[in-house]
């Protein structure tokens, strides 16, 4: 039987288990990009900084934009931008390195992968985020993606893009804000006392379904799960028990201490304020 030669297509190996944690900084900056874009710019398109860790999990902690002009085949980015600002981020962070890009919109785009094999030179397997800043239907859309190549033999044919998990993960100041961002029309920002309110009703909701989960589970509405019922056990042991009197000093007393920074710092604004004054009066005199 004569033996015949068989090329065969072929993905490259791609990190399937990498995953990526996304601060709430860089969505609040690429955000920020968003609305300063030049008006005849559709999208804005940056690079990602931070680090990977032990675990192998991207840490993106920062962003910046990179001027750009694209057209249906082609998209050209500053360069000598790029890298001035990747220099001067790193005097600040030196650890922080390139770990992907961002852009604005609804998944990927046609661009995309002549952007993906640009960064593919400035770092190993970079990861591409796509923030929908449309805010469609008061929900934010944040994805990852890396690339996978596909061959044939030895020849490179195209790039395709895998989505993998992102962690985004928020304090509740944060999530207030995140909240708020999502709004195309916000009549102000919350102050301290709306932002807590809003986070003790966030609670009080979770403290709810928490509620249900385990009545249902108690009556037999629901299989039980002894992984969750140790993490609810241990996130109500880890509540300190205290009295209602004791609670209210204790709220009471964080209460006035903020007070009194506040007038603190409005009292310093006032005496700067003062100083400027007397001494543009002595130069003028």
């Amino acid at each position: 039987m004569a033996s015949s030669d068989q090329t065969v297509l072929q993905f490259s190996p791609s990190s399937a288990s990498l995953s990526a944690r996304v601060q709430p900084l860089v969505i609040f900056n690429i955000c920020d990009c968003y609305v300063r874009r030049p008006d005849q710019a559709e999208r804005v398109i940056g690079t990602l900084l931070g680090s990977v860790l032990p675990d192998g999990t991207v840490d993106i902690r920062n962003s910046y934009a990179v001027p750009h002009s694209e057209s249906q085949d082609q998209v050209a980015l500053d360069i000598d931008y790029h890298h001035n600002m990747l220099s001067s981020h790193q005097k600040v962070n030196p650890k922080e390195v390139i770990v992907g890009w961002f852009s604005t919109g609804f998944g990927v785009s046609g661009g995309s992968a002549l952007i993906q094999e640009f960064y593919s030179r400035e770092t190993s397997n970079p990861i591409h985020l796509t923030v929908d800043t449309g805010f469609q239907n008061g929900e934010a859309s944040i994805k990852g993606f890396v690339s996978v190549h596909l061959s044939l033999g030895d020849q490179p044919l195209a790039a395709q893009f895998q989505e993998i998990p992102l962690d985004l993960r928020m304090v509740e100041a944060e999530r207030v804000g995140f909240d708020k961002l999502k709004k195309t029309t916000v009549d102000k920002l919350p102050n301290d006392l709306e932002g807590m309110e809003a986070s003790m009703q966030r609670l009080l909701a979770l403290i709810d379904d928490v509620y249900k989960y385990v009545d249902d589970v108690v009556e037999g509405r629901l299989p039980q799960d002894n992984r969750t019922g140790r993490f609810i056990a241990d996130t109500v042991a880890a509540i300190p028990k205290l009295s209602p009197q004791a609670f209210d000093k204790l709220v009471n007393d964080g209460l006035q201490d903020q007070l009194l920074l506040l007038y603190l710092a409005s009292l310093t604004r006032t005496q700067l304020s003062f100083a400027e004054k007397l001494n543009t009066a002595a130069q003028i005199l």
